[in-house]
């Protein structure tokens, strides 16, 4: 694989061509077919990853077997970092989407990779830093909003990272059921087909099979922050 194909995310863009180059000799492409999973929770964390197309979701299944989505992985983000939670298995199943391609490398690189340059060090670092501050605004929707809030913060989140715009408004660009939405936000199927339903009706979003357009974003941001019409 070409360094051309990773110098273009911004974890990359300002690493020398042979720091690349000696990563890449490194890593293992792998294409993931939609509905295939990288790894599965509990397995050994024998690799790290980089998303480079597609789309994944990471999901947990808690003591008590509800299954809930942890994450979604967007292109250019790297997942399965299990090394750098000290964790000697993933905490997660990662799942693809789309039909997706990743990097892999050995877990064992892992301070090899961050110590590449000063700079991808510190991305990286800046990287899991956001993550696990979007994982704890998570925790404290859950904890202290109401269904409809944290629907639409999730909803706000995916169009902010993923949606692409269209005659119609801006469409999640992944297939997304309402199934998934409930597992991104502690609630059930049946509540957010109820908030997606009523939320049509008003003109808020579109809802199809496996997709999601945002008709407008000013009135769900509203109720998102408990501040309805």
């Amino acid at each position: 694989m070409h360094r051309t194909v990773i110098k273009s995310l911004p974890l990359f863009e300002t690493m020398s061509d042979a720091d690349l180059d000696g990563l890449l000799a490194q890593a293992t492409p792998r294409r993931v077919a939609q509905g295939e999973a990288v790894f599965k929770q509990g397995e050994t964390a024998t690799s790290f990853f980089l998303l480079l197309s597609g789309r994944l979701k990471v999901t947990q299944v808690t003591g008590d077997g509800q299954q809930i989505i942890v994450r979604v992985v967007h292109p250019g983000e790297l997942f399965g970092f299990a090394k750098a939670l000290a964790r000697p298995d993933y905490p997660g199943t990662a799942m693809a989407v789309t039909d997706s391609m990743t990097l892999a490398w050995p877990s064992c690189l892992w301070s090899d990779f961050i110590g590449r340059t000063p700079l991808l060090a510190a991305r990286t670092m800046q990287t899991l830093g956001r993550q696990l501050d979007e994982a704890h605004t998570r925790i404290r929707e859950m904890s202290t909003q109401e269904s409809e809030r944290r629907v639409a913060h999730a909803i706000l989140r995916l169009s902010g990272k993923a949606g692409r715009q269209e005659e119609a408004g801006i469409q999640i660009g992944f297939p997304i059921s309402r199934r998934d939405i409930a597992e991104m936000t502690g609630t059930t199927l049946h509540t957010v087909s109820r908030i997606l339903s009523a939320w049509n009706t008003q003109g808020l979003v579109e809802v199809g099979r496996q997709k999601i357009i945002i008709r407008d974003i000013p009135g769900l941001a509203r109720l998102a922050e408990g501040k309805p019409e």
